[in-house]
């Protein structure tokens, strides 16, 4: 490890960021560097903007990613190089806002039933039953179910902050059968090897199966259920406020996002025309 890439990790670390940050930033220096064949330090302005640009115009990357890449180096310039000019003229991009995708009750019914390997559709039930996120739910220990509170505990999850979420009746005992076959000990979802967690990708693999299985014309991800669990009680009459606290959102707006995808408001809702020829009737 080079002493400028050992200092942008201690840089990270100490103020808190996850791992999976760490190692991410890290990446998108090192590419930026790669693609000049030269020291980030050695770069500056005119450089950054000709990646960006031929991040961009290259079209091989998602937003997501190139907004990565932008906060890469925005930490990188302002923080362990202390070269705070460069920054203003790194931008942010725009990018497009889409409605999250949302399964059906009945949908997500279909997806779990079609999940034939008992631990992934453990992970599945779980993800979808307590609103977490993929890495949330594969991170999760056996001492983190407590069935006497009936609750889960989420450790270090996104921004690294602990939070607890309900404990669904029903998913326990999803749980307690899942155990008495597979007999955790450590982790509640051990991978092949029983030191470490299952791996994400595994499970992404296995949506993607259950989806076709079961005939949904969705596009259907581990996150699709946490979605759906979201605007599900939504639907149910629980409050925003308590939505947020359950899935973890830093802010208020980040949850909002599923009063615009709930069909059960949408379609309580009349619309003025309604009213409009209500009243011409009555006339």
């Amino acid at each position: 490890m080079t002493r400028l890439r050992q200092r942008m990790l201690e840089d990270l670390r100490v103020r808190n960021y996850s791992p999976r940050t760490e190692a991410t930033y890290l990446q998108h220096v090192a590419r930026f560097a790669a693609h000049f064949g030269s020291s980030p330090d050695q770069l500056g302005k005119e450089e950054i903007r000709s990646y960006l640009v031929q991040l961009v115009e290259a079209r091989r990357v998602s937003w997501s990613w190139f907004n990565q890449a932008v906060c890469a180096l925005r930490f990188f310039y302002r923080v362990t190089l202390d070269r705070g000019e460069v920054v203003p003229d790194i931008p942010y991009p725009r990018t497009s806002k889409q409605l999250p995708t949302v399964l059906s009750a009945a949908e997500v019914g279909r997806l779990l039933d079609a999940v034939r390997q008992p631990k992934h559709r453990a992970v599945l039930s779980t993800i979808y039953a307590a609103g977490l996120r993929l890495s949330e739910a594969l991170a999760l220990k056996v001492s983190d179910i407590d069935s006497a509170r009936m609750v889960i505990t989420v450790r270090q999850g996104k921004g690294r902050k602990d939070r607890t979420v309900m404990l669904s009746p029903q998913l326990l005992e999803v749980l307690r059968s899942y155990a008495r076959q597979v007999r955790p000990r450590d982790w509640l979802f051990p991978g092949s090897r029983p030191d470490q967690p299952l791996h994400a990708t595994a499970v992404q693999r296995v949506c993607v199966q259950a989806r076709a299985a079961a005939g949904l014309g969705k596009r259907a991800s581990a996150h699709t259920l946490r979605h759906s669990f979201a605007t599900h009680l939504l639907e149910g009459g629980t409050d925003l406020r308590l939505i947020q606290t359950l899935l973890g959102h830093r802010s208020i707006k980040t949850t909002a996002i599923y009063t615009h995808v709930s069909a059960q408001r949408l379609q309580n809702t009349p619309s003025p025309f309604d009213r409009l020829e209500a009243s011409r009737r009555s006339i």
